[in-house]
C-alpha cells in the first residue's frame, strides 16, 4: 500500500527533515513511529527537505508498506507515537507512481518578521525579530522583481546539490499583517538551498535602506552569492503548501 501523509511540525527542536545519526529529525521521528506500527523498516520520502528550525504547515510525505491497514489507523497510530511538536493531519492512499517531490508542481513558503522595538516572547520561535523600522513598500517593490523565471545563483547557499539554479517564481509578496508583523510569501516550482532565507535577508537590507529595490535585478544578473544579503534565521520560515496536479490529489 502507498500512503501519502500531510504533516505539520514546529521545527524548533528538530535538526531538519532528513535523517541524521544521533539527531532528532522529522523523517526519523515518522519512521520510528511507522516501525512501531508495522514492525518493519519503512522509508518516508518528502516533497522537500526543510532545514533545522524551519516549520511546516503542510509538508507532504509518502511511504509504502505491505501491511493492510486504513488511513485513519495510520494517522491515529503515528500521532500517538510522535512528539507534540509533530502531527499527521491527513493520510490518503495514492497511486504507485506518485512521488511527493517529483510530482509536486508548486511549493509555497511563508516568512514572518516581528518588526517592533520590543521582542515578542510569543513569536520568538516563529519570527525574526528586527527592532528597527522597515520600509514595507520598498521591500514589496523588490519582491515583485523576483517573479518569473530567473537564475537564482545569488541566493543559493554553498553545498546546494541542485543540478541547475533556474527557478520559476509565481508569487513573491510582502505585506504588513499587523502593525508589528511583516509576512513574506513566495510560491515557486522548487527552491535552491536557503533560497528563501537568502531572499528575505536581502529584502530586509532593502527595508533598512541599505539597498535600492532595483538592486534585485543586478543581483540576479550577477549570479554571485557574495553580493546578496545575509541568510535570514530559520525560525521565521514555514512550508505552507505543496501543490500537485488534480489527478495526483
Amino acid at each position: 500500500m502507498h500512503f501519502r501523509m500531510t504533516v505539520e511540525y514546529d521545527g524548533g527542536d528538530f535538526s531538519g527533515w532528513q535523517v541524521q545519526p544521533g539527531q532528532r529529525t522529522v523523517q526519523g521521528e515518522l519512521e520510528r513511529a511507522l516501525r512501531g506500527l508495522f514492525g518493519e523498516e519503512v522509508r518516508v520520502r518528502a516533497a522537500g527537505r526543510t532545514d533545522a528550525g524551519v516549520h511546516a504547515d503542510a509538508q507532504v510525505a509518502c511511504f509504502r508498506t505491505a501491511a493492510e491497514t486504513s488511513c485513519d489507523t495510520v494517522r491515529r497510530a503515528v500521532n500517538a507515537m510522535v512528539g507534540k511538536d509533530l502531527a499527521v493531519r491527513r493520510v490518503d492512499l495514492v497511486a504507485d507512481g506518485f512521488d511527493p517531490r517529483r510530482s509536486a508542481r508548486r511549493r509555497s513558503y511563508r516568512y514572518r518578521i516581528w518588526n517592533h522595538r520590543v521582542r515578542s516572547p510569543f513569536w520568538l520561535r516563529y519570527a525574526w525579530h528586527i527592532g528597527t523600522p522597515l520600509d514595507c513598500e520598498a521591500m514589496q517593490e523588490a519582491a515583485d522583481l523576483l517573479i518569473g523565471e530567473h537564475d537564482f545563483t545569488s541566493f543559493r547557499a554553498a553545498g546546494c546539490d541542485a543540478t541547475h539554479p533556474v527557478r520559476r517564481v509565481f508569487v513573491s509578496e510582502l505585506c504588513r499583517e499587523s502593525e508589528e508583523m511583516l509576512v513574506y510569501r513566495i510560491t515557486a516550482t522548487a527552491y535552491l538551498r536557503h533560497m528563501v532565507r537568502n531572499i528575505v535577508g536581502t529584502l530586509v537590507e532593502v527595508g533598512r535602506g541599505r539597498r535600492r529595490p532595483r538592486d534585485i535585478v543586478d543581483l540576479l544578473a550577477a549570479r554571485n552569492r557574495n553580493l546578496a544579503g545575509a541568510t535570514a534565521p530559520a525560525r521565521g520560515l514555514s512550508l505552507v503548501r505543496v501543490d500537485y496536479e488534480e489527478a495526483d490529489r
